[in-house]
């Protein structure tokens, strides 16, 4: 029988203070997120989904001169991203209810959108989409394989699940979205699964 997903609010705002010092000196991250910032223009606008306290990877993007918009719905590991990372603009909500009103240049979802259900994130990309400029960048980390399975932050579980490659490929294309590249478990990078798209259009247009 599957198990129904945990609060995660209440997880991450409880290991608020260990999640921080465990993603502050991370660095396997690097190669992807210079990726994803080489493709979007100088100074360009990018939503953090589930930006957590902003570290590493909000962080690499401010040094990058990108202005950085981040999501969460911890408030506890916002008020740490605002601490050290004043420049950035933090904003405490849902991101299964995103509705910001403006799009950007690049969307990241890192260790953040697996969170959901499967029927959580079929209904988010959508939303993605809609607040991806033309051109625009997102990238995500999934499950290697569709289903769901179990962590931990701390000594909580937490819950994470995953579509296939097949069925992000053919949702992100019904909205304008082609997948760039599917790098399943990469060996330099934690054994994340990545998933990086690009919206049709010209970025700026």
């Amino acid at each position: 029988m599957r198990r129904a997903p945990p609060d995660h609010q209440a997880i991450y705002n409880r290991n608020a203070g260990y999640f921080a010092d465990h993603r502050r000196g991370s660095v396997m991250e690097r190669g992807w997120i210079s990726r994803f910032a080489e493709g979007l223009p100088p100074g360009g606008e990018v939503l953090d989904l589930g930006c957590g306290c902003g570290l590493p990877n909000a962080a690499a993007l401010l040094d990058r001169g990108m202005r950085v918009t981040g999501l969460d719905f911890s408030d506890r590991l916002l008020a740490i991203a605002e601490q050290e990372l004043p420049q950035g603009r933090w904003l405490q909500g849902d991101m299964r209810r995103l509705n910001l009103g403006q799009s950007f240049d690049g969307i990241l979802g890192w260790h953040s959108f697996f969170h959901l259900t499967e029927a959580e994130q079929r209904a988010l990309l959508p939303r993605i989409a809609a607040h991806l400029k033309p051109g625009g960048w997102l990238m995500l980390t999934v499950g290697h394989i569709p289903g769901e399975a179990w962590g931990h932050v701390g000594e909580d579980e937490v819950f994470h699940a995953s579509l296939s490659e097949t069925d992000y490929r053919a949702i992100l294309l019904a909205h304008g979205l082609s997948v760039v590249d599917f790098v399943r478990q990469d060996p330099l990078c934690g054994l994340a699964t990545i998933l990086l798209a690009q919206k049709a259009g010209r970025a700026g247009g």
